[in-house]
């Protein structure tokens, strides 16, 4: 573990080995990391960067492991539903198309963008980053699918879904009978797969790779 330096005369030095904390804007001399060590911010004890091993082919893992569980988590039954004889398969699709039938068609696609759409855009953009940097190739086209997915980081909102699934099925409990169905099992470990992924995959690792900055950024 690093802690940069508030030193002096920092004008004076290159835009790259010059590092601002994002969250109390301290202006510090970037440190030299070793592999496995990370840089904090010696006033507030935020993490600036860190270098972390096989970035890249973890990331992959990862992202795979992701699109994997993406169609079951979407389309597998989340519950089961038995009401007065009636038996109900609910999915997270279901749910989108269940609300714009019922004339909610604003709040379906909300809900169709938050929880379906984008986090898989934010997949295909890692995914397509990381190939990029893996193979060498199109690392200007990285570039911009890493600036897209940041911007779209904060839409993709599977754990306020997550949430609300939880406290209907609480609420549901005591009027009918619930069963638990794979879908959800599958949703969750998609949530956790792409939180970890968050922490694996290191920005500022990243953007060395495709910047060319250092060959060996992404390992």
């Amino acid at each position: 573990m690093a802690d940069p330096v508030d030193a002096p005369g920092l004008s004076d030095l290159p835009l790259e080995d010059v590092v601002a904390c994002h969250e109390c804007d301290l202006l510090m001399r970037k440190p030299p990391l070793a592999r496995g060590e990370k840089a904090i911010c010696p006033r507030c004890g935020y993490e600036l960067y860190a270098h972390r091993h096989n970035v890249v082919r973890r990331s992959l893992a990862l992202v795979i492991t992701a699109l994997l569980l993406y169609v079951p988590a979407n389309f597998l039954p989340i519950m089961q539903l038995n009401l007065l004889g009636q038996t109900s398969h609910d999915t997270v699709w279901t749910g989108v198309v269940g609300l714009f039938n019922s004339g909610m068609q604003g709040v379906a696609v909300v809900v169709f963008l938050c929880s379906m759409a984008i986090p898989l855009l934010k997949l295909l953009c890692q995914l397509a980053v990381l190939l990029s940097i893996r193979l060498d190739i199109g690392r200007n086209y990285g570039l911009l699918l890493y600036r897209i997915y940041h911007h779209l980081r904060d839409w993709g909102m599977l754990e306020v879904y997550l949430m609300g699934v939880l406290v209907a099925i609480v609420k549901l409990v005591d009027m009918a009978s619930v069963s638990l169905g794979l879908g959800l099992a599958c949703f969750i470990s998609l949530l956790l797969i792409q939180a970890w992924l968050e922490v694996v995959m290191s920005p500022h690792q990243i953007w060395q790779a495709l910047s060319g900055e250092d060959a060996h950024a992404g390992d």
